[in-house]
């Protein structure tokens, strides 16, 4: 009989306590609006890099030049509609989440980026079928050149993080007041840098084989995604505050630190 206690003893305390789960184990989705904003920062990262393989010339047959500055025609690149969009996600991330989520944000876009050339680049060398005639029209469009890799993967690293750190640390001053003065100032510092970067290693990968036309690209494009930020300031005032709102871990304190 002392054996059959103990064994019974023993198999109950081999069962799981409670009740036996009916359905699969799965990890809780985290509620908030970081991830999907974070999805489109870096769809719009990947795009706007692809469509910058295009050189873009706008007043083609009108001829402009003060001194060493080319007015016209006006050259960039066919991402120039998009890429602000990116600048104003950092934006929006930077003020709500802060340096530290921004960072890894920059980090996955980075990655994302890295994982697409590659994946370009296999499938440009995947041997053709033969039923299949646009290899080469397949190559042009999407086989970036290293330099326009570099590019790209550079301007956009440097100038996101610039682009965070400058928002956060006039955060510190400013806290809560002055959002324009946070988003119009993080954008001049980030967009320079980035269109310095990405101006000087892919201009002559587009086509842009002159001083003049350089000096056109860098400047338009600055100027423009400068522009852009300015202009969409009510709508990224909006989405901020909607955002803060709604994040229920959002807490505004007298003190606002730059994240490690």
């Amino acid at each position: 009989m002392m054996r059959v206690s103990e064994s019974k003893t023993t198999e109950e305390h081999d069962q799981p306590a409670g009740p036996v789960p009916h359905h699969a184990a799965f990890a809780q989705v985290t509620r908030g609006y970081y991830a999907p904003i974070v999805a489109l920062f870096t769809a719009t990262l990947i795009i706007s890099n692809i469509c910058a393989t295009k050189g873009v010339e706008f007043l083609g047959e009108e001829s402009l030049s003060l001194g060493p500055l080319q007015i016209l025609p006006i050259a960039t690149d066919g991402a120039f509609f998009l890429f602000p969009l990116a600048y104003i996600l950092g934006d929006v991330l930077s003020e709500v989440y802060g340096f530290r989520a921004t960072r890894r944000a920059i980090y996955y876009g980075f990655a994302a980026l890295l994982l697409t050339v590659a994946c370009f680049a296999i499938a440009i060398r995947l041997p053709a079928a033969s039923f299949y005639e646009n290899q080469e029209a397949f190559r042009t469009v999407i086989g970036t050149t290293p330099r326009l890799v570099v590019a790209g993967l550079a301007g956009y690293f440097v100038g996101q993080l610039l682009n965070s750190a400058t928002l956060v640390l006039i955060k510190e001053r400013t806290k809560e007041k002055h959002l324009w003065a946070r988003l119009i100032g993080s954008t001049v510092v980030g967009e320079f840098a980035d269109t310095l970067i990405f101006c000087s290693i892919a201009a002559g990968a587009i086509g842009i084989d002159t001083w003049q036309q350089f000096v056109n690209y860098l400047i338009i494009g600055f100027l423009w995604k400068t522009l852009c930020e300015v202009l969409v300031l009510p709508i990224t005032y909006r989405v901020i505050a909607i955002l803060k709102k709604h994040e229920p871990s959002y807490a505004p304190t007298d003190v606002a630190p730059l994240q490690a």
